[in-house]
């Protein structure tokens, strides 16, 4: 199947290697907007389609792969350690090195730059939202779809859930990944792209390169979880449904 401006973004971010780097370029939303047409994608963007699909394809691939990615045919109990070790690690620690990073930058512009104030205090919020969002995941959701998934496995009974059915927490933290994207983009709004001013010490260079890249990576962070992770998971629950129900 050829790639086509009526498909999602968030299919064509899941079926097309490297699809992901195009769209964080371009600065199309993959992943908590990822449910919008390509071609509406553009038309925000006053990007076109066809401009899009060159750079999709200059890597090689100028179809769609007739096999899933990995993270699309990986157990669910292996891409749960994978964002675990390379996405919650690195946040966790960005948002500890971000944080001194402001207080030090903002001690000496923030008179200057009063909108560095004000990425700030969204920086906070940012911090708040994201800390315990990855908490619930780590120790009640990504534990309960590992088990789900044995369960499967050994055509045994799903394993009692706490929250009724897995589906439940899936849409309160898409529900909060939304929230952080609304952050993230108010964040990139306030830093005015976080192009750093004529003024700019290294420090603050340094600050606004590594919002950059935070911003990012929750970008992979949320798609993998909000894409690939979450609904595979409720396919996962289906089956362990239609399991007992032949029992």
């Amino acid at each position: 199947m050829t790639l086509s401006s009526n498909m999602t973004v968030r299919e064509i971010a899941i079926a097309v290697p490297n699809a992901t780097r195009v769209f964080e370029k371009l600065k199309i939303d993959y992943c908590c907007g990822g449910n919008q047409p390509l071609q509406e994608a553009c038309t925000q963007k006053g990007l076109r389609v066809e401009e899009v699909f060159k750079l999709l394809t200059e890597g090689g691939a100028t179809e769609v792969a007739a096999e899933a990615p990995d993270s699309q045919s990986q157990p669910l109990a292996d891409l749960t350690r994978y964002i675990v070790a390379k996405h919650h690690v690195f946040t966790r620690s960005e948002l500890e090195r971000l944080t001194a990073l402001f207080h030090k930058v903002c001690s000496v512009h923030g008179q200057n730059h009063p909108e560095l104030l004000q990425i700030q205090s969204q920086f906070q919020i940012l911090r708040v939202e994201l800390e315990p969002h990855m908490l619930k995941e780590e120790r009640i959701l990504f534990p309960y779809i590992e088990n789900l998934e044995a369960a499967v496995a050994e055509n045994r009974p799903a394993p009692f859930a706490p929250f009724g059915t897995v589906g439940n927490p899936i849409v309160a933290m898409m529900r909060e990944h939304d929230a952080a994207g609304e952050i993230l983009k108010a964040m990139r709004e306030l830093g005015n792209d976080f192009v750093t001013p004529e003024d700019a010490c290294f420090s603050y260079g340094t600050l606004y390169s590594a919002l950059d890249a935070l911003e990012a990576d929750l970008h992979q962070h949320i798609h993998l979880e909000n894409n690939v992770l979450f609904p595979r998971s409720l396919e996962m629950e289906e089956k362990a449904q239609a399991c007992m129900s032949k029992a």
